[in-house]
This record gives structure tokens, C-alpha cells and sequence, in this order.
């Protein structure tokens, strides 16, 4: 049975508008268009209280027919994935400073956030749509979907997108195959920025400090959820950008943000040595050891990985001397 896609992705006939795994300019920036907005104006008013969220999520909020708050993108606004892309928002001040700028715009990487709750699980008539026990990854089963759009729908981030040719909708498959070796997923494995990790996160009861992904999001609490207040504990958290305004902020990653950041801009040698880890391998890293201004990462069985330090060694590179043809280093 052929679930989900192979991993050369979202390239066949059909698939032109999908983008799974995109990034958007934010606060402008949406793709599909304003699809952020939309799903937030029907929720209604959101209030935290410290730091619960005692309002009605976007199944509580659904009216009755329907599973969700939910709506449908048209085709117009999967049409510019690249509109209001580097477009900043607020007003120009001659003196830019931290903690907050008065003009700003940030990036924002979007994919699949696997959900503990997923909404296009819920809404699929078909029952087409799984989340799979041995890695939390949440897959379309092909042969049953039957391209009601239903999942299209329901999914607030809408990450899940109708192919008009196989009539069946499609998403991110988490690289399932990748994880299943032991290798995270292509899209934190090529990132040149270094600025994604991938691995297995614990239930809060049960944080284990010795692995990354807990660290962050229960120890350090530096990595928090985009809009948790929607109600499916999405699987992918995010360090939060430091210049915006914290309003804006809070809306997207709830209430700890000012805390995430405090704690991110002055980082202690543990948390330094976890963000180290970043983009250094393509093999999940199940534990880390912090060591004397080095950080260690193990796999799985508690093999070593790699190891690397806090500070880097600059190289100094020799200068080129045309005529001669040879490279001449500078005398100290």
C-alpha cells in the first residue's frame, strides 16, 4: 500500500501550488493568503491566563456541522506564495534598539507540524488520514482518500493541499523513511542556515534534560509552539525572534515568549551547547553530553556522533600573488 509520496517532493503534475515546506515573511506574509488571519477571526477573542489558555480551541469553537473551525482556500490565494515576501511592518525610527524595533519583519518556516491532535485527521471521512505510533508522523493513505477536502479544510497552518489531477490531497510525510533510519528529515538536513533540529520530544511528566529537543521545549523553554491556542499541540516549535513587538509575538507563540527570549539572548553553557548542535549532522541525535566548552551528541544506543567546540578556529587564509602564481602567507 503507497501512503503519502516518495521524497523527491511536490514536483509532478498537479502539485504546481504546494509548497510543504515554505517560508513566509511575517507579519504580512502568509501562503495560503491570510491564512493565519482567517483562522484566528473565527476563533474570536484569545486571552492567556498566565500560562494556560482558558478559551475555546478551534474544535470547541466549531459549529455543528462542522468538525472544526475551518474554511477553504480558493484558488487565488494559493496563486503568490511570494506576496509581501521581505515586506516590514510599523514605522521607520532613525534609532533601531532592543528589545524591540520599531519597524520590523521576520522569517518564518512553516511545514507540517505533525499534530498530537491533528484536524485533518478529525475531519477525514474516509478515515484516510493516520498518525503513526512508532514516530508521531501524520500520513494520507492514497488509495482510501477520495479527495473530499475535508483535511484541506480543517487544518488551521493548511498544510494539507488538493492535487486536482490525482484528486486525492497530499502533504508533508515528515521524511518518514529517513527517520525510520535514523537521519532527520531533507528539509532540517539541507538548511545552510544550521537553524533547524529534528528529533523525539517527551510528554512535559516525563522530560528527559539529556535530550535536545526536551531541553528546549520543557527545560530551557526557549522552543514554543505556533498558535497552541488553536488547540492540536503542533509538533514543531520555534525559538522566537528577539526584535519583534511582544504583542505580535504572544499572538503566535503564547505567553512564554518573553521568558523564551530572555532566556535564548543570554544563553548558560548547556543551552549554548544544545543550540551548537544545529545543522552539525544528518543522523538524529537522541542524547547530548556537555562538557568543558564542548558539547557532545550520541545517537540512540549512546554512540558518539560528533563532538564540537564553543568557539571556533579562525583560519586566516594566505594571500594570492598573481604574478608568481603561488599563495604567500603573511609574515606575523
Amino acid at each position: 500500500m503507497h501512503h503519502g509520496l516518495p521524497l523527491d517532493l511536490t514536483f509532478g503534475e498537479g502539485q504546481e501550488h504546494m509548497w510543504w515546506n515554505n517560508v513566509e515573511t511575517k507579519p504580512y506574509g502568509a501562503y495560503p493568503q491570510a491564512w493565519d488571519v482567517q483562522v484566528l477571526s473565527q476563533l474570536g477573542p484569545q486571552a492567556w491566563t498566565g500560562g494556560a489558555y482558558p478559551g475555546k480551541t478551534i474544535f470547541e469553537a466549531a459549529p455543528p456541522e462542522k468538525t472544526a473551525v475551518s474554511y477553504l482556500p480558493d484558488q487565488r490565494e494559493w496563486s503568490s506564495p511570494n506576496l509581501y515576501e521581505d515586506t516590514p511592518a510599523g514605522e521607520w525610527a532613525p534609532a533601531q534598539q532592543l528589545p524591540e524595533h520599531h519597524m520590523f519583519m521576520f522569517y518564518l518556516q512553516r511545514t507540517c507540524n505533525h499534530c498530537t491532535y491533528p484536524a485533518c485527521l478529525a475531519a477525514c471521512p474516509r478515515k484516510a488520514i493516520y498518525k503513526r505510533r512508532e514516530d508521531g508522523v501524520v500520513l494520507i493513505d492514497q488509495q482510501r482518500c477520495r479527495g473530499y477536502r475535508r483535511c484541506v479544510e480543517a487544518c488551521p497552518y493548511k498544510k494539507s493541499m488538493y492535487n486536482p489531477v490525482t484528486r486525492t490531497s497530499e502533504k508533508c510525510i515528515g521524511c518518514y523513511p529517513r527517520i525510520e533510519l535514523g537521519l532527520q528529515s531533507r528539509c532540517v538536513v539541507a538548511c545552510v542556515g544550521k537553524i533547524r533540529l529534528q528529533g523525539w520530544v517527551s510528554p512535559p511528566d516525563k522530560s528527559d534534560p539529556n535530550n535536545p529537543i526536551d531541553y528546549l521545549v520543557h527545560e530551557a523553554k526557549v522552543a514554543l509552539p505556533l498558535y497552541a491556542q488553536l488547540g492540536l499541540e503542533p509538533n514543531l516549535y520555534y525559538i522566537p525572534p528577539r526584535w519583534a513587538p511582544r504583542p505580535y509575538l504572544k499572538q503566535l507563540f503564547g505567553p512564554n515568549v518573553e521568558q523564551a527570549i530572555a532566556t535564548y539572548a543570554n544563553p548558560d553553557d548547556r543551552l549554548f551547547g544544545v543550540l551548537r548542535l544545529f545543522g552539525m549532522t544528518d543522523k538524529i541525535i537522541g542524547s547530548y553530553q556537555l562538557l568543558d566548552k564542548a558539547v557532545r551528541a550520541l545517537d540512540a544506543k549512546g554512540s558518539e556522533i560528533f563532538k564540537v567546540g564553543f568557539d571556533e578556529p579562525i583560519y586566516t587564509r594566505p594571500e594570492y600573488d598573481a604574478a608568481a602564481g603561488v599563495m604567500r602567507v603573511n609574515e606575523p
